[in-house]
């Protein structure tokens, strides 16, 4: 399962205040703990801080890399601003985050994905906006793995994000989400799925319960990447359950080893 952890994000409150005094300690100790967790990936996002976005970025990802060797997610739609990223990285071979099939978003960003020759997670949304069905996030997600690919992007790099909506705000967004995870997945079993997890349970109560349901649920669909927080480790749990039972985690060894290790939260 490929992680992405999401707790570097300046829309999170708690993290915010780090970001502006440009507190090191506290930055590098949470995407420490993040990576020592399970994250695949560190994202990194500056977006609430619109004038300064590229500045923070490029701090984030300089002060990060110094004592966490795990590549990056670098989160914004402003081309400029992940371009000061990328400029920046030398933690490998980052995922960008990301593209759309909005015509204006799509041309800036692409030229940065066949540059610099990374991955990018590409959202089920176009210039019509957000779809409501499967059908047509379905026929975005297609549209642009044959865009990107006719790019020279490997489908290996290419993460499609089904755009997860709060299942509060309608009793067919989970559904929507899972129909369109099995469907791209079974069609493109290269292309990877990378699902913004908690959206699902935005202004529900329990959201935890709810985020690892879903979890179990999209992993079963055929999601093989998400961002989430690594540091709930009832949600890793699940995740580590979620690989035994469908067969990615051979013998159950990483779930024993977990076990051994104190990891899971039984």
């Amino acid at each position: 399962m490929i992680i992405i952890g999401e707790k570097i994000n300046s829309t999170l409150k708690a993290i915010r205040p780090a970001m502006e005094s440009r507190d090191s300690a506290a930055i590098v100790d949470l995407a420490k703990r993040q990576y020592e967790a399970g994250a695949s990936y560190i994202d990194v996002n500056a977006g609430m801080f619109y004038d300064e976005e590229s500045e923070i970025l490029q701090w984030l990802i300089e002060t990060i890399q110094q004592s966490v060797k795990a590549p990056f997610a670098i989160d914004s739609p402003n081309a400029k601003a992940i371009l000061a990223g990328l400029k920046a990285n030398k933690n490998g071979k980052p995922i960008i985050n990301s593209i759309t099939g909005e015509k204006e978003r799509f041309d800036s960003v692409l030229p940065l994905v066949t540059e610099y020759k990374t991955g990018v997670i590409a959202l089920c949304m176009d210039d019509r906006g957000m779809p409501e069905t499967a059908e047509e996030r379905i026929e975005i997600a297609k549209t642009l793995i044959k865009r990107l690919a006719g790019e020279g992007v490997a489908l290996s790099d290419i993460y499609i994000d089904p755009m997860v909506r709060p299942i509060g705000t309608g009793s067919h967004y989970g559904i929507v989400a899972l129909d369109t995870i099995r469907t791209v997945k079974s069609e493109y079993p290269d292309v990877h799925i990378a699902c913004g997890l908690s959206n699902i349970s935005f202004g529900t109560p329990a959201r935890r319960v709810m985020n690892q349901t879903f979890l179990v649920a999209a992993m079963y669909a055929g999601m093989d990447g998400a961002i989430l927080d690594p540091l709930d480790k009832r949600l890793m749990t699940s995740l580590y359950a979620a690989e035994a039972l469908l067969g990615i985690d051979e013998y159950c060894i990483n779930y024993v080893t977990k076990f051994r290790e104190g990891e899971l939260e039984v």
